[in-house]
């Protein structure tokens, strides 16, 4: 009973750093162009952001070799900045855009870079499964051409595209500065 137990807890942890059918990460991944701040542009509604705008993610490397990710956002509702520091380390080969990342405790999820442009000003986001998709961008706002090709993307991946939120990316009158 206890084998079956921890062969259970076993499968359910690789599970959550594991890829969606269909999804690849993509290769030739550079963590250090990838570090820095990224906003949010548009994502899959979870309770750990509901109702965030001016969500961005900033990305830099710990002493441990793996990569500190801060993920900031404004709760309009509480008028104030919603902050959750985590760490991110690589499932296989470093240049591999495949990480597990974590934000309490050992637990762990997968973030699955799939689509990045030349240039690393754009990512595409995913997590273990479909229900977990970002579209990243250095800049607070893409040309609509640009979002166009991510719900494109995206829909030819399998994920719902018609449940997506535009983040809103521009300043609140109310919103004090980020911490």
């Amino acid at each position: 009973m206890i084998r079956l137990l921890w062969i259970t807890v076993i499968t359910l942890l690789c599970a959550c750093t594991g890829v969606p059918d269909g999804v690849e990460p993509v290769e030739d991944f550079e963590i250090n162009r990838y570090l820095g701040t990224w906003y949010e542009i548009a994502r899959l509604d979870h309770s750990f952001e509901r109702g965030l705008s001016q969500v961005t993610a900033q990305y830099s490397l710990r002493e441990d070799g793996g990569v500190k990710v801060l993920n900031r956002g404004f709760d309009a509702e509480k008028a104030k900045w919603q902050e959750a520091e985590g760490k991110a380390y690589f499932v296989d080969a470093p240049n591999v855009g495949h990480l597990k990342v974590s934000f309490f405790g050992p637990f762990y999820g997968s973030y699955i870079v799939f689509e990045l442009d030349d240039d690393y000003r754009y990512s595409m986001v995913s997590g273990p499964d479909r229900s977990y998709l970002w579209f990243l961008s250095r800049t607070p706002t893409v040309p609509e051409a640009v979002l166009q090709r991510f719900v494109r993307r995206a829909g030819e991946l399998g994920f719902d595209t018609s449940a997506l939120i535009l983040v809103d990316q521009k300043l609140q009158k109310d919103s004090p500065p980020q911490p």
